[in-house]
């Protein structure tokens, strides 16, 4: 007798998977007002942040070249970058204060986005937000600070280029341009394997398709260095793409770990997803034993052939 069958527990319905489309796009409202408030505040901070220190951190890799690649060099052993317009400090200034707003606000405004598309998530899913918004941020930090350590290595490889008798006076629109983009296209370069180990995280992507394509992710790679470094130097490629495949390898493990624990836990959990009035499905392949041949098909044996059960003393 079967002992007492256990009724699976049912995991709660998450009411803001069942909101009407108003009540949807009201959510959408608010995260997007919640978003755009850090961004002020940060940008605000940056703004201030400017006249104290800032500016100064990123004018710092063109005031460390040599005297004769900057201008303002030979007179005060200072530097200097030339403003061409009267509204272009200003214009500078915002740039940047946006610039850095966005990059502090990035963990908050990045937890709204996660908020929003949460309820329509599975639960397992919903696990890797916090996650997927510290590492993305810190990848992003990351890949700023390397171009801004390669930056001086980069500007003094573009101006020597222009030879003697050439003085370099920069403005303040293109360098400061200059550098917010190298800044940007390292920070987001940096975020292209974590969307690889995303996608592979729900499901998307697999460790196998992952690995198969592993030599054209790696070239394809060196080829999106090559068109988004702002310098189009070999030096700056080489140093985003290093990093990338480095990054893109670690994906593909993390891949393998992820794609072999889900195998297992799809082995043990395979009915339990199943209601209690559910039929479980079944099996219709052949098994090991129904594959091959049996003995017992060969021909009939000697226990197969019937037995007279007359008596001898009846007999003939």
């Amino acid at each position: 007798m079967s002992g007492p069958r256990l009724r699976r527990r049912r995991e709660p319905r998450d009411a803001a998977a069942t909101m009407s489309l108003v009540a949807h796009l009201t959510e959408l409202r608010n995260r997007i007002a919640k978003a755009l408030l850090f961004l002020l505040i940060a940008t605000a901070f940056s703004f201030w942040w400017y006249e104290h220190g800032l500016g100064d951190f990123i004018r710092a890799p063109y005031c460390g070249l040599d005297e004769d690649l900057r201008y303002g060099g030979d007179d005060s052993g200072g530097c200097g970058l030339l403003i061409t317009d009267v509204f272009g400090g200003v214009f500078i200034r915002l740039k940047v204060a946006f610039l850095a707003g966005t990059v502090l606000s990035a963990p908050f405004w990045l937890y709204q986005l996660w908020a929003f598309i949460t309820p329509g998530l599975k639960r397992n899913e919903k696990r890797y937000g916090i996650s997927f918004v510290a590492v993305s941020t810190l990848l992003f930090a990351l890949g700023a600070l390397l171009a801004y350590v390669s930056l001086s290595k980069g500007l003094e490889l573009l101006l020597t280029l222009a030879g003697d008798g050439v003085v370099v006076a920069l403005t303040a629109q293109d360098y400061i341009g200059f550098v917010l983009s190298l800044l940007v296209a390292f920070g987001v370069s940096f975020e292209v394997p974590l969307i690889a180990v995303a996608l592979n995280l729900v499901g998307v992507l697999s460790h196998e398709v992952l690995a198969r394509s592993r030599r054209w992710i790696f070239f394809l790679t060196i080829v999106f260095a090559a068109f988004v470094t702002p310098t189009q130097d070999p030096f700056t490629m080489l140093l985003m793409a290093g990093p990338m495949i480095v990054l893109f390898e670690l994906a593909i493990q993390i891949a393998r770990v992820v794609d072999k624990r889900r195998a297992k836990r799809a082995a043990v959990e395979h009915f339990h997803g199943l209601d209690d009035d559910e039929a479980s499905p079944l099996d219709a392949s052949a098994s090991p034993l129904d594959a091959g041949a049996s003995p017992l098909d060969a021909g009939p044996s000697s226990l197969d052939e019937p037995q007279d059960s007359t008596p001898a003393s009846f007999r003939g």
